[in-house]
């Protein structure tokens, strides 16, 4: 989980840690995709506490992240945004959920966005790592979708089914980086 700097080559362990927490992260949102698709036909306890939990990991997986970026002078001010931005959602996430789907719709959207142009910003600085071009994509993609998110937050009968799939495109954007690393060596 190392970022490149000018002349600086990542460590092996670097791109071996970040291929892990990659997988990690795939697994993760495959399995809530799955889980928040089975309870989004409403705003329950089990989806709330499912949407809750998705900021969380990320929180978690950012101070994994930063752990290694630090000692290897990586984006570490991003990640600390990336924590910043990820345990606001989860507090905004519920207080949101006692007041409707449109409401997890905004905060989501707005953390998509957000947080979509944070990852922009990590996959560019690492991109001499190798297999960052699906981070960067993921990220851009992520402003555009939390956009819809918002505007369908504004629709008659808005639905959490979304934020399922966008979960899940987003784990296979990390399942290709991860795969990537795996194969890229990187440059001096």
């Amino acid at each position: 989980m190392d970022t490149t700097t000018l002349g600086t080559s990542p460590t092996p362990t670097a791109t071996t840690d970040l291929r892990r927490l990659y997988l990690l992260r795939f697994a993760f949102a495959a399995v809530w995709a799955a889980a928040l698709f089975a309870t989004a036909g409403e705003l329950s306890p089990a989806s709330a506490t499912l949407l809750v939990i998705y900021p969380l990991f990320d929180v978690a997986c950012a101070v994994v992240d930063l752990r290694s970026a630090r000692a290897a002078d990586g984006p570490v001010q991003q990640l600390y945004v990336n924590i910043a931005l990820s345990t606001l959602t989860g507090i905004g996430l519920a207080v949101a959920a006692t007041s409707g789907i449109p409401a997890v719709l905004r905060v989501w959207g707005v953390w998509a966005i957000t947080a979509g142009l944070v990852q922009l910003l990590v996959g560019v600085s690492r991109r001499r790592m190798g297999g960052q071009w699906a981070m960067i994509a993921s990220g851009g993609i992520s402003t555009l979708a939390g956009a819809s998110f918002f505007g369908q937050a504004g629709q008659a009968d808005p639905a959490l089914g979304a934020l399922a799939g966008y979960a899940f495109l987003g784990g296979v954007f990390f399942l290709v980086s991860a795969l990537r690393l795996g194969r890229t060596r990187p440059t001096a």
